[in-house]
């Protein structure tokens, strides 16, 4: 298995999309490749690979965009996303498990909350034990996205059911807004946080921060999925789990 993250806007904005691969057979997904002019340059010249689907983690534009654009060079492939994404051809079940190539497993993770039809996959090398995990607009290191068609309890189910997945699962959001969230993330969780201070001294050193770090280091420096941490709690002096993520984005909105 391997991922390829390919930028998108990167003067004006901050997007991913991701190019993921299995070795044996060079077959691809493309996921929320929503600027084709960002990214046909490499694709036209350096993809190795065949294009076997277009895959979209929710409908907003800046990660289904480039559907239609894209279906004119990879004519007769399916569009894997949910229900109100442009072009969708298959909307795939909640756990439902679809294959890429010989080696590559891919688990579909429905994650309402953010947007009603967000879906997150799960990806697996069942050769090497590779695991990798694209968030979309759900999880971001160290955040998550803006409940836009959702509420507290959906994103704390959200969040519940990535952080089930191995702890040495890769995550890889549709954006890159770590270093915002890290600043965010030092007044909740309080100035005593080892991860999260590793975490931002990597910031520092790197503009690219997706795919470097884990589900389990999710655990660790984000108060979005920390929500009985004590610090949490004292931050937003709420105690119920539902009230402290609804005040942590209230907060953040804010911040």
């Amino acid at each position: 298995m391997h991922v390829k993250y390919l930028p998108m806007r990167w003067k004006t904005g901050d997007n991913y999309c991701y190019v993921l691969s299995d070795d044996a057979t060079k077959k691809s997904w493309l996921i929320d490749p929503a600027y084709p002019s960002d990214i046909l340059p490499y694709l036209k010249t350096e993809n190795k690979t065949e294009v076997e689907a277009i895959v979209n983690t929710h409908h907003h534009y800046d990660h289904s965009g480039g559907n239609a654009d894209l279906l004119k060079l990879y004519k007769n492939i399916p569009v894997i996303a949910g229900k109100d994404s442009p072009n969708v051809t298959h909307t795939p079940k909640h756990g439902e498990v679809l294959k890429l190539g010989d080696n590559v497993q891919i688990t579909a993770i429905h994650t309402p909350c953010h947007t009603q039809d967000s879906i997150c996959y799960f990806a697996q090398d069942t050769k090497t034990g590779e695991k990798a995990v694209f968030t979309g607009d759900t999880l971001f290191i160290s955040g998550c996205g803006r409940f836009f068609e959702g509420n507290g309890a959906e994103m704390q189910a959200a969040l519940q059911r990535l952080m089930d997945l191995p702890d040495s699962t890769k995550v890889y959001p549709g954006h890159e807004y770590t270093l915002s969230n890290v600043k965010f993330s030092k007044t909740v969780l309080g100035p005593n946080n080892k991860a999260l201070k590793e975490l931002e001294d990597y910031c520092l050193k790197h503009e690219v921060v997706t795919g470097a770090f884990t589900v389990a280091d999710e655990k660790l420096f984000n108060p979005f999925v920390r929500l009985t941490d004590p610090e949490v709690i004292k931050s937003t002096k709420e105690s119920d789990p539902v009230s402290v993520m609804d005040k942590l984005r209230q907060m953040k909105n804010n911040f």
